[in-house]
């Protein structure tokens, strides 16, 4: 079962102080959304493309790549002689360069064809191109039955049919529950899986998707942004499941 009846809930008078933060930031922070922008995580450049979620203005990106560099969080798994992992949605490619860094031999997936591209020139930018392969296509359908020691999915938070490129980063209808009917086919022998969700959105049903495919979910980060909260869930099969 899931933790995230353990959340705090965000409070509301934080919420509506930050979101008035984040409104008198928006000028600012428009000069690097739905256009080119170079940012920078922990002396990693990412180039981002106007279709493209920016993974630092929107937070989400950022943490999930910081996470993925601490020691514990991400460690090849023990005995594993070439770990192997799988960024689903990789929008810029943040979150596979992270995890090549760290000794994954990494797949990246996305559906978006611009962000495809924006991975690919990210990977040469960081010189991870013989580390990293950028696929496009539907989740596991372009990965021909390969398994994975980890899995890293920072899906849409919104449900709802996406209305351009850049929306598909934000919104989708079913892809979280055929994500969790897919997962075990696409974990190795003691693989799990790392998923970023927020309190913005449907965490909730998302994670029952996973309760429902007999997965074991724990909250392994959680970052309280004042409007939101942020948390990145382990994932692994349940024994005897």
């Amino acid at each position: 079962m899931s933790s995230w009846a353990a959340a705090t809930p965000v409070n509301p008078v934080v919420r509506a102080l930050n979101l008035v933060w984040l409104y008198a930031k928006r000028p600012f922070l428009l000069r690097r959304v739905r256009r080119y922008a170079l940012e920078e995580v922990d002396g990693v450049p990412i180039v981002v493309w106007p279709d493209v979620l920016n993974p630092v203005v929107f937070r989400s990106g950022e943490l999930f790549g910081r996470a993925i560099q601490s020691e514990a969080f991400a460690a090849p798994r023990a005995g594993a002689a070439e770990p192997r992992a799988l960024d689903l949605g990789t929008g810029s490619g943040i979150c596979a360069i992270f995890a090549a860094r760290r000794g994954f031999r990494v797949t990246a997936v996305d559906l978006n064809p611009e962000a495809v591209r924006c991975a690919r020139v990210n990977v040469l930018l960081n010189r991870l191109d013989e580390r990293v392969e950028v696929l496009q296509g539907d989740l596991f359908e372009p990965l021909g039955g390969r398994r994975f020691d980890l899995i890293f999915f920072n899906p849409p938070f919104y449900r709802g049919e996406p209305k351009s490129l850049f929306d598909m980063a934000w919104r989708a209808t079913d892809v979280f529950e055929r994500f969790a009917g897919g997962l075990d086919n696409a974990l190795a022998l003691g693989g799990r899986a790392l998923i970023l969700l927020s309190t913005d959105g449907d965490a909730k049903g998302m994670l029952a998707a996973l309760d429902r495919n007999a997965f074991r979910v724990n909250a392994a980060l959680r970052r309280n942004y004042g409007n939101e909260i942020m948390t990145i869930y382990a994932v692994e099969r349940q024994e005897g499941a």
